[in-house]
């Protein structure tokens, strides 16, 4: 008997329904998060041995779990919230969670679904997603201290410093500052604290770089052929994707970017912007990939890119109304 097994994930617990393929409950169990909550699911599930278990937010919440298990041999499924809480409102006209029903409403979305989405064990995407991530991180936090920089310097300095700062930069400024009281000696003495930060983010964005260098050469990808795709862009490429297979078109795959038009025309007027519904790392990382094909005249993607841009059109003539407004003097009363 095929036997499905809805798991809510939360941080201090794990609730697992079974069901039936007509949604009987088999039996619900309840795990504190420890490090053999996978082992006491699975061996309360021995009795169905032909189960699959379906996650909640296998990349969210879920993922520890949801890995726990695929290593441990179980075919798993990731179930978006949303399809959980659609099946919540229709048994219940209303969305309220508790943990059973959660359980339950994950397992009769899983049985329902017709495009079910496995959870496939940790490869190498994983590895460039991570530091990826991690100098996405350093990038925010550099930003934060630039910006913090930025702004004591506009207390100091008349107009500020319009360029982007760095911390040789930062440094230099500030020994041309002479501070006319002690109010404006604390901002100088805050401002030689920033430089050190900027300093050492740049040291630590530095070997992430190289991380992401060396794990992008052994991934074997050719994304750096692409003029404008550095190590970076190709491990926020990969590590989103994954597998580019599991796209069964390049209309599919624009749509999971937000690259593809979408239209919004009104009445006789035909118009298309891009779809806010897509990836936004890929779609940012996309962007980044034009801005500098676009920069470089040498660039094989240059002609590409300003194509689609609009063209400059020859003013319009005057239309008759304005003409004869034009030859009428104006009179005053």
């Amino acid at each position: 008997m095929a036997v499905m097994i809805g798991t809510g994930p939360h941080k201090g617990s794990h609730t697992a329904v079974a069901v039936t393929s007509a949604e009987e409950p088999l039996g619900k169990v309840r795990v504190r998060a420890c490090p053999d909550q996978a082992e006491q699911l699975v061996a309360w599930a021995a009795a169905w041995p032909e189960r699959t278990w379906a996650v909640e937010g296998a990349p969210g919440l879920g993922r520890l779990l949801a890995r726990q298990l695929v290593a441990a041999g179980e075919r798993v499924l990731d179930v978006q919230p949303k399809l959980a809480a659609r099946v919540r409102l229709l048994q219940t006209e209303n969305t309220g969670k508790s943990d059973p029903n959660d359980a339950l409403s994950v397992a009769v979305a899983a049985l329902r679904s017709t495009a079910q989405r496995p959870v496939l064990a940790d490869d190498h995407a994983t590895v460039l997603k991570v530091w990826a991530k991690r100098h996405r991180d350093l990038s925010r936090a550099r930003n934060q201290v630039a910006c913090r920089l930025h702004a004591v310097l506009c207390d100091l300095v008349p107009g500020g410093v319009a360029d982007e700062i760095t911390a040789g930069h930062a440094a230099r400024i500030r020994g041309r500052i002479t501070p006319a009281g002690p109010a404006a000696e604390a901002r100088r003495d805050l401002a030689a604290e920033f430089p050190a930060d900027i300093r050492h983010l740049d040291a630590q964005r530095r070997e992430v770089k190289k991380k992401l260098a060396t794990a992008v050469k052994a991934s074997g990808t050719s994304l750096t052929e692409i003029f404008g795709v550095g190590p970076v862009i190709a491990a926020t490429v990969i590590g989103e994707v994954g597998g580019i297979s599991r796209f069964t078109s390049r209309d599919r795959f624009a749509a999971y970017n937000g690259t593809a038009p979408i239209e919004v025309s009104s009445g006789p007027r035909k118009g298309y912007r891009l779809s806010r519904r897509g990836n936004r790392r890929l779609n940012h990382a996309a962007h980044m990939t034009a801005v500098t094909q676009v920069r470089y005249p040498h660039s094989p993607g240059r002609a590409i890119t300003t194509r689609s841009w609009p063209r400059a059109k020859p003013p319009g003539k005057p239309c008759a109304l304005s003409n004869a407004r034009s030859a009428t003097p104006s009179t005053s009363t």
